[in-house]
């Protein structure tokens, strides 16, 4: 069961893997805009009028936009339209449309503070608070005083109605499976449900009203914001912090604050989006962490379709065996895929300031606009990194580990098993490694340095194999030639590393191992 599922979230990840995350998240929204305004257009939703959906978007696209642009020109940061665009999309959602001009005053103040918290509430480059969050708090704070009447917007989560919840649904479903966060907004809406849920009940014995749990449970479902805030706002890589059980911390938090708002001085409560900043800060507690430069030293080719990238880091960077990095590689007019990428790392903590990626090659025809870009950068550039997650982590040293790379999905063993052979670790690990032909086994020096048992599927057998590698004999991995190769199946844990439709294809081959992890990348 567990491998079938596997089997199918790859394929769906293969498939949402055609665009940058940015970029789903970007055209999810408009699509849930576009929805929005349809069905206000038919009466469907009564409040706000097409004309408030569309004006609201407008002010708030230029303005965020203008106070991008300016902050990112005095910054020399290249312009990202897309960040822009989607914190406007956001704050559409939140904020109280309107046509009043005091309406239209306080949706430019939203954004504008919205834009500044990306360049002012930040730590070494990388912001701090959900910017949409904390535009559409501040105006509702102040609006919370007297004296900031002229203010005439506030948070109002308008999104959160029964006509959108089937299209919030599937569109934060395909947002949250591209970025691997449905388990954690998942655990976030269990409880947020639960806690408001528990509210309601503790509310009608106070005012001594009758409690239904069906309605209750229907009025925290479908006529309140948690999904969006779930699918769009909490899971924002950028306000994550890297490891799976730290998210899942900030997803209960988040959901008890966002499930039953804590009053403050009668003045306004920590709900909704005040919940999720308060959860930002927990994220920022977990890993303090920034944006880190490195400089390009050299290129060289690991095998006839794959590349390695050398680099020396400038700042702090940290990281674990088998944790991924995303590579900022700025250029004009970049296409769907964006500008931003993921990329197992293949050095260990221990080879730093040195730092290596390497990837394939890929379509040599239509190759992405990234791709392009990342290929022109010469020795001497310098990239960003935006950040480094992920919990694909050797578990504990008694348990026996079973690792499968695919092609270049190599690489995260390459770090592990660097780092085991630097601290002196010894562990129980067998590699397979498959490849389309002995010429794209990447890392065979490094890896036959490890002393790992390695047993190679490849099509040709590859020539002078070191004492503890064998070969398959040539034939296709399968659940009959994995057991046969790796007879204690049962007893390891199995890591697969590899492209998402080839994860698919060889899960069900480990369905006999005793746990089974897997770390996808979705090309670019």
């Amino acid at each position: 069961m567990i491998t079938a599922f596997t089997a199918a979230r790859q394929r769906v990840l293969a498939l949402l893997g055609a665009l940058s995350m940015y970029r789903l998240v970007l055209f999810a929204l408009l699509a849930l805009a576009a929805i929005a305004f349809v069905l206000s257009t038919l009466g469907v939703i009564v409040s706000p009028a097409p004309l408030e959906i569309v004006v609201t978007f407008v002010v708030l696209a230029v303005v965020i936009s203008a106070v991008d642009a300016a902050a990112q020109r005095v910054l020399r940061l290249p312009w990202r339209i897309e960040s822009s665009l989607v914190t406007a999309l956001i704050l559409l959602f939140v904020l109280r449309p309107g046509l009043e001009p005091t309406t239209l005053l306080g949706l430019a103040v939203a954004g504008a503070v919205a834009s500044l918290s990306k360049y002012l509430i930040a730590w070494r480059g990388r912001h701090i608070l959900n910017p949409a969050a904390f535009g559409a708090a501040f105006v509702s704070i102040l609006g919370s005083f007297g004296a900031f009447e002229w203010l005439g917007t506030s948070a109002s989560w308008w999104v959160g109605t029964p006509s959108l919840f089937a299209p919030a649904l599937i569109l934060g479903l395909a947002v949250l499976w591209r970025t691997e966060k449905v388990r954690v907004v998942l655990l976030f809406l269990g409880v947020a449900l639960v806690t408001s849920v528990v509210r309601q009940l503790v509310q009608s014995q106070q005012f001594d009203i009758a409690f239904d749990l069906g309605t209750a449970v229907q009025f925290a479902l479908l006529q309140s914001p948690f999904l969006f805030l779930g699918a769009f706002m909490l899971s924002e890589p950028l306000t994550l912090p890297p490891r799976r059980r730290q998210q899942f911390a900030v997803a209960v938090l988040v959901g008890v604050l966002a499930g039953w708002p804590i009053s403050v001085a009668g003045l306004f409560t920590l709900g909704q989006e005040r919940a999720l900043l308060i959860g930002n800060l927990l994220a920022f507690a977990f890993a303090v962490r920034g944006s880190v430069r490195l400089v390009l030293e050299r290129r060289a080719f690991v095998t006839p379709t794959a590349q390695e990238l050398t680099f020396r880091a400038k700042g702090k960077l940290t990281f674990l065996p088998g944790q991924y990095l995303e590579l900022d590689v700025p250029h004009r007019r970049a296409d769907a895929r964006g500008t931003r990428r993921e990329f197992s790392i293949v050095s260990a903590p221990a080879d730093l300031p040195t730092l290596r990626i390497a990837y394939k090659n890929g379509d040599q025809q239509h190759p992405s606009s990234y791709k392009r870009a990342l290929a022109a950068a010469e020795p001497g550039a310098t990239l960003a990194v935006t950040g480094t997650w992920g919990d694909f982590i050797l578990p504990r040293a008694e348990t026996p580990v079973l690792m499968v790379a695919a092609g270049i999905g190599v690489t995260p063993f390459v770090s592990q098993l660097r780092q085991l052979q630097a601290t002196g670790e010894q562990r129980d690990i067998v590699l397979v490694y498959v490849a389309a032909d002995a010429g794209e086994l990447a890392f065979r020096d490094e890896l036959a340095a490890t002393g790992v048992r390695t047993v190679v599927f490849t099509r040709d057998e590859p020539t002078d194999l070191p004492a503890h590698w064998t070969w398959a004999g040539g034939v296709r991995l399968d659940a009959d030639g994995l057991e046969r190769s790796v007879p204690d199946l049962g007893s390891r844990h199995a890591f697969i590393s590899g492209p998402p439709r080839l994860i698919a294809d060889l899960a069900p081959a480990l369905q006999k191992a005793h746990g089974l992890t897997t770390d996808a990348f979705a090309g670019y």
